[in-house]
């Protein structure tokens, strides 16, 4: 059964239809529907972006030291509230990953609370989404701990505090690890499908109040799904870098 196409994808499909085939091919890969190439989450990432991008562009020159408005507020708070996070997880050395927390708290934040407006969905509530997410996360986590201490020496993380254990602890660490991007991804995508579930069958059955409620824990879903996205990232991050005594 197709999905549901939204009015910004079929937006897409009408015009820029080429452009997605011709990606497509560049890869190997055909769409199912030549003249529908665009699938709703793919067009609802580029969304996010784009206002994301829109946002900070409108933002910048309008930063203020003496008389900052609510929405600088508002981004200094978040980007306060990481690096307190990173630095009491990771270390002093924290805020130099800040850039990569920063940017997948408010894309996965902006993805959650998108469906909230109305002819949206959260892009977040499609697998697809959280898993690139889970996977950027697994692979930068990994990349850091590379080039912290060189690849013989971080693999050796995964051999155990003593050698003996190391034929053991070895093929566990490494299935406890390949296990990471799937706890993400289904944490992520499984929050995210449930509560636009819940708050689209509430708003079916009545319009009044009641909606209102299940609207508000959508946001606050929204916003606790990507801080835990985040704060196991900063997590993993910490075990990757971090230097054995």
């Amino acid at each position: 059964m197709p999905e549901h196409e939204l009015w910004v994808t079929a937006l897409f499909n009408r015009y820029l239809a080429g452009p997605a085939n011709w990606a497509l091919a560049l890869v190997g890969l055909e769409a199912e529907h030549p003249d529908k190439p665009w699938s709703n989450f793919v067009v609802l990432q580029i969304v996010v972006f784009l206002v994301l991008v829109a946002l900070f562009a409108w933002l910048r020159p309008r930063l203020s030291m003496d008389q900052p408005g609510g929405l600088q507020h508002f981004f200094e708070i978040i980007y306060g509230f990481l690096r307190g996070q990173s630095e009491e997880i990771i270390g002093h050395h924290g805020p130099k990953y800040l850039h990569l927390f920063a940017t997948l708290f408010l894309f996965i934040l902006f993805g959650n609370e998108l469906g909230i407006l109305p002819a949206f969905e959260s892009p977040t509530m499609f697998a697809p989404v959280p898993l690139g997410c889970a996977l950027f996360a697994f692979f930068y986590y990994n990349l850091m701990g590379i080039r912290e201490h060189g690849p013989l020496r971080y693999a050796a993380h995964f051999a155990g505090p003593v050698w003996w254990l190391a034929p053991i602890m070895f093929p566990i660490e490494i299935v406890s690890h390949l296990a990471r991007p799937l706890s993400l991804t289904v944490r992520l995508f499984a929050n995210m499908f449930a509560g636009e579930n819940v708050f689209l069958v509430f708003l079916g059955l009545t319009y009044f109040l009641v909606p209102v409620v299940f609207m508000a824990l959508h946001v606050f879903v929204g916003v606790l799904q990507a801080y835990i996205f985040v704060l196991l990232t900063m997590v993993y991050v910490q075990g990757a870098v971090e230097h054995a005594h």
